[in-house]
């Protein structure tokens, strides 16, 4: 089935670390994907010291060749400084905005359950904010036209979301066989060289992520989502 879809990471490389391999398999049957990337991901390297604002705009380039990897053409990133993600009300009126321009069918995006503070890179503060933030856009306030009536009047019309996938989840019911795309899902990290200073680590990493989540439903390779779905 061809789909819409909106994926929203709160750093370059989020999305590519936690959906690119389903991402992949959706671009290769047809649906067509934008990425939105809330942070400019300016504290984001141990290994390259060039400065907050250069570091910025090597990571935003990073993201547009990964994206491209696995079939994605379209890039939005709103700048947001790096570990200062807030779930406010002006990010919300961003994402609605985003939301109501692209007309997703479906959006993912981290978790927010993630509040066990077990797993670092869940309980990530930018990535609990960026997914409440992406939650609470979606429902209500995308779909109603009573929510930012100031984005109705410039053109930007009411849509509601039918489902979102959330991603490093500690309680999924979705399981994706990424058998296929686990190479593109690879080859788009790869291109995260401001991050990834041992590439053969981070493939194996993902390889034995990918295996422990297929191992749920029989497939080599897996993507695991916890997927909700909305009421028109």
């Amino acid at each position: 089935m061809k789909n819409r879809i909106l994926a929203i990471g709160a750093h370059p490389d989020d999305l590519d670390f936690s959906c690119s391999g389903t991402i992949s398999k959706l671009t290769r049957q047809g649906s067509e994907v934008v990425y939105l990337v809330i942070s400019d991901g300016s504290k984001g390297s141990h290994k390259i010291k060039v400065g907050d604002s250069k570091l910025a705009k090597i990571r935003k380039e990073e993201q547009k060749r990964a994206a491209k990897a696995v079939g994605v053409n379209e890039v939005i990133f709103l700048g947001l400084k790096d570990g200062e993600i807030e779930n406010t009300k002006l990010l919300r009126k961003e994402i609605v905005k985003i939301i109501r321009k692209t007309k997703p069918d479906m959006i993912f995006s981290f978790d927010p359950a993630n509040l066990a503070f077990d797993n670092p890179y869940r309980s990530h503060r930018d990535h609990r904010q960026a997914g409440e933030a992406v939650f609470d856009a979606i429902f209500p306030a995308s779909g109603n036209e009573s929510f930012f009536p100031e984005l109705l009047r410039r053109g930007y019309k009411p849509h509601q979301v039918k489902e979102i996938w959330f991603f490093a989840s500690p309680k999924p019911n979705k399981f994706i066989d990424i058998a296929k795309t686990i190479g593109d899902k690879i080859k788009a990290l790869s291109y995260h060289k401001s991050q990834i200073a041992d590439m053969k680590e981070v493939e194996k990493r993902i390889k034995d992520w990918a295996k422990k989540s297929g191992r749920k439903k029989g497939y080599k390779y897996a993507e695991a989502f916890r997927v909700v779905k909305f009421r028109r």
